[in-house]
């Protein structure tokens, strides 16, 4: 099977890095309006139950699968699914941020999205290093 294709998920990417900052200041800035407009796009409000929708300024429209506070929030984002997951590093002063998404129609677009996802996270790295 080629690199990202999956039997289950079709195709998926995802990103990942340490940031040097604690969980608590990563979930914080992700789970705001602006770190939610960073990474899902402006006009989203996330409710953190089960089946919520949501919609974009942009139009892309989902709902929200699972929101667990300084954890992870999953949610179908048009016809994929976005993961958006933190870890705290050993050390509790680092956390490790992914961004994941499946479902992906081919694997264009699995290289159109893994660019996007990088740069989303530089773009989230930036904003925590200005706070």
């Amino acid at each position: 099977m080629p690199t990202g294709l999956t039997q289950d998920a079709g195709w998926q990417i995802g990103v990942s890095r340490t940031l040097p900052h604690p969980t608590t200041v990563v979930w914080d800035f992700i789970s705001s309006p602006d770190g939610i407009a960073l990474w899902l796009g402006t006009g989203a409000v996330l409710t953190p139950e089960h089946g919520t929708p949501y919609r974009t300024a942009e139009g892309v429209t989902g709902e929200v699968r699972s929101y667990r506070p300084a954890d992870r929030i999953r949610l179908t984002h048009g016809t994929t699914t976005v993961q958006v997951a933190l870890a705290p590093a050993a050390d509790g002063a680092r956390t490790m941020l992914r961004f994941h998404q499946e479902h992906l129609a081919s694997a264009e677009e699995r290289e159109q999205q893994r660019a996007h996802w990088q740069h989303v996270m530089e773009q989230v790295a930036s904003a925590l290093d200005m706070q």
